[in-house]
C-alpha cells in the first residue's frame, strides 16, 4: 500500500469512527434529552403511531388511549379530567403539545424509552402490534378527590406528601380545565378553548400546587425561622423576646403590628414557643433581624428553598433571595418581603420537620408497567438534605401540636389524632386579598401525611379571611382521608 493510500485508509477510518461516535451520542446519551424537548415535534407524532400507555392511581387508568378514525389512529381520553388536569396535563398531536406527566413520561408512555428496548424487540418478532408502557402514580384517588373536593370553587392548592418517602398522595390546582378538550384532533377548537383558557382572569392553566405565580407564605415561614434559630445553637423554644405591640422596622420608620393588633399574650417577654403558638409578627421579625438574612436563607435551602425539583413534573423554585437588608430580613421572620413559595415546598418542610429532619425528594412516579405487565422501571425514595437533627426536630414537633391543639392552628385539629401544625395569612399590599395558609402533618407521633393548602384571592372574602378559617379546614379533610376516618 503505497503512502498516500493509507493515509487516505487512515482519514476515511477516522472519519467513519467520528460519525460513528456522533450518532451513538445522539441516539443513545442525548436519546432522552431529545425526546424530553418541547421542541421535539417528532416525538409527539411519534407517540400516535402506537396505543399510548394509560397513566394509572390507585389501580385506576385516568388517561388512556380509544381508537380514533383520523391520521393519527389513536385519541387521548382523560377521566375526572379537572380534577387530575395537574398532574396528567395533555398530549395534543394535531399541535404537536403535550404537557404534565404526558410530557415527562412521554417516551415511556409511547414505548421509546430505554427501558423498553427488549419490549420492542419482542414486539418485532411476535408481530405484536406497538404498544406503550404504563406510568403508575403515587398518587391516592382517594385523598386526590378529597383535595379536590374540599377547596371546591376557591382559587389555590393542594399538596399532600408522605413524609418519610417525599411520594406524593395529592396534587390539585383550582380552578382547572378539561383537558379532554385541549387533546382532541381538531385543532380549530382546541386553539379557541386554549385561548379562553390563557385569556381567563384566574389561570385556570396555572399549575398553582408547583408554580404559577407564586404567593408569599406568610406565617407558615415562621417554621422555617424557628428552625434556623433551633439549628444556631443560639436559641431554644423557651429563649424570650421583648412582648411589644410595635415594632420598627431596622434602618426605616415603618411600624408593624402583630394581627390582633396587641402583644403577644401578657407579659413583658414571649418565648418563641409561645410566639409560634400564637403565631405573632413582632418576636418573629425581631429573632430574623437577629438571626440574619443569610442563617435563614441557608436553613430554607435545606428544606428546597431556591431549589427546583422534577418529579417528573418540574417545580418552580420557592424563593429566600440574598443579600436581603436588616428590614427586609425582618419582614421575612414572617413571610413577607420578598420571600415566595409553592404548597409544594410548604409540604416538604413539614414533611421534613416530620421526617426528624430530613428532607425527601418529591416524586410523583412509582412505576412503569410494561404491556406484559412487567415491571419495566421502579423509582425509589431519595433524601434531598437533612434540615434539622432529630432532637431539634422532635422540638418544633412539640411547637406545631401546640399550634394545633391550644393556638392559632385551632380548625386543624382531628377528634384522637395529634395534628402538627402552622397557618398563614400573607399580605398581598395595601388593598389586596389576602393569601390564605396552612401547612402540618398529621398523626404528630406517627406521620403519614404531610400537607400544603394555599387558598388566594382571600378565599373570596378580602382582607376578613385568615389561614385557620379556610385553609385550615381543607387540610383536616384531607388528612383524614390519608388516615381513613
Amino acid at each position: 500500500m503505497t503512502r498516500q493510500l493509507r493515509r487516505l485508509s487512515i482519514l476515511m477510518l477516522v472519519m467513519f469512527l467520528a460519525l460513528f461516535a456522533s450518532t451513538s451520542w445522539i441516539q443513545v446519551v442525548q436519546a432522552n434529552t431529545l425526546a424530553a424537548n418541547s421542541e421535539n415535534k417528532r416525538a409527539l407524532y411519534d407517540s400516535y403511531e402506537v396505543q399510548r400507555g394509560a397513566i394509572i392511581a390507585s389501580g385506576v387508568a385516568i388517561a388512556t388511549s380509544v381508537p380514533s378514525d383520523d391520521v393519527y389512529a389513536w385519541q387521548r381520553v382523560y377521566t375526572d379530567a379537572n380534577m387530575w388536569a395537574p398532574v396528567t396535563g395533555y398530549i395534543n398531536a394535531a399541535l404537536g403539545s403535550a404537557t404534565g406527566i404526558e410530557q415527562a413520561m412521554n417516551r415511556e408512555l409511547s414505548g421509546t424509552g430505554s427501558s423498553q428496548f427488549l419490549s420492542r424487540v419482542e414486539q418485532i418478532f411476535t408481530g405484536q402490534s406497538p404498544q406503550g408502557s404504563n406510568v403508575v402514580l403515587s398518587l391516592d384517588a382517594t385523598v386526590q378527590k378529597a383535595a379536590y373536593d374540599a377547596l371546591g370553587d376557591l382559587q389555590g392548592a393542594v399538596v399532600a406528601i408522605e413524609p418519610s418517602t417525599g411520594r406524593i398522595l395529592a396534587l390539585v390546582s383550582s380552578p382547572s380545565y378539561d383537558t379532554n378538550l385541549l387533546a382532541a384532533h381538531d385543532p380549530d377548537a382546541v386553539n379557541a378553548t386554549y385561548d379562553e383558557l390563557v385569556a381567563n382572569a384566574t389561570h385556570p392553566l396555572y399549575n398553582r400546587a408547583i408554580a404559577g405565580n407564586l404567593n408569599p407564605p406568610g406565617s407558615t415561614f415562621k417554621l422555617v425561622v424557628a428552625s434556623a434559630a433551633l439549628a444556631s445553637g443560639q436559641y431554644t423554644r423557651d429563649s424570650p423576646f421583648p412582648n411589644v405591640a410595635e415594632y420598627t422596622l431596622p434602618g426605616t420608620n415603618t411600624s408593624i403590628r402583630n394581627a390582633g393588633g396587641g402583644t403577644c399574650g401578657g407579659g413583658e417577654t414571649v418565648t418563641l414557643a409561645d410566639a409560634l403558638r400564637l403565631s405573632c409578627n413582632i418576636p418573629m421579625a425581631e429573632l430574623a433581624a437577629q438571626l440574619g438574612d443569610t442563617a435563614i436563607r441557608e436553613e430554607a435551602e435545606k428544606y428546597g428553598f431556591n431549589s427546583t425539583f422534577t418529579m417528573p413534573l418540574e417545580s418552580t423554585a420557592s424563593s429566600y433571595p440574598r443579600a436581603l437588608d436588616d428590614a427586609q430580613t425582618a419582614l421575612t421572620g414572617f413571610g413577607q418581603g420578598q420571600v415566595t413559595a409553592t404548597p409544594l415546598q410548604m409540604a416538604m418542610v413539614s414533611a421534613g420537620i416530620a421526617n426528624e429532619g430530613v428532607v425527601m425528594n418529591p416524586q410523583m412516579v412509582d412505576q412503569v408497567i410494561g404491556p406484559d405487565l412487567s415491571v419495566q422501571q421502579s423509582f425509589e425514595s431519595s433524601e434531598f438534605m437533612r434540615a434539622l437533627e432529630p432532637d431539634l426536630a422532635a422540638e418544633m414537633v412539640r411547637m406545631m401540636v401546640a399550634n394545633v391543639s391550644d393556638g392559632a392552628a385551632s380548625n386543624a385539629r382531628m377528634d384522637g389524632v395529634e395534628v402538627a401544625g402552622k397557618t398563614g395569612t400573607a399580605e398581598n399590599g395595601d388593598d389586596k386579598p389576602y393569601s390564605l395558609w396552612f401547612t402540618g402533618f398529621a398523626p404528630a407521633d406517627d406521620p403519614q401525611v404531610a400537607i400544603a393548602v394555599v387558598v388566594e384571592d382571600g378565599g373570596g372574602q378580602g382582607q376578613s379571611g385568615s389561614g385557620n378559617t379556610i385553609a385550615a379546614p381543607i387540610a383536616k379533610k384531607v388528612m383524614e382521608a390519608v388516615l381513613g376516618r
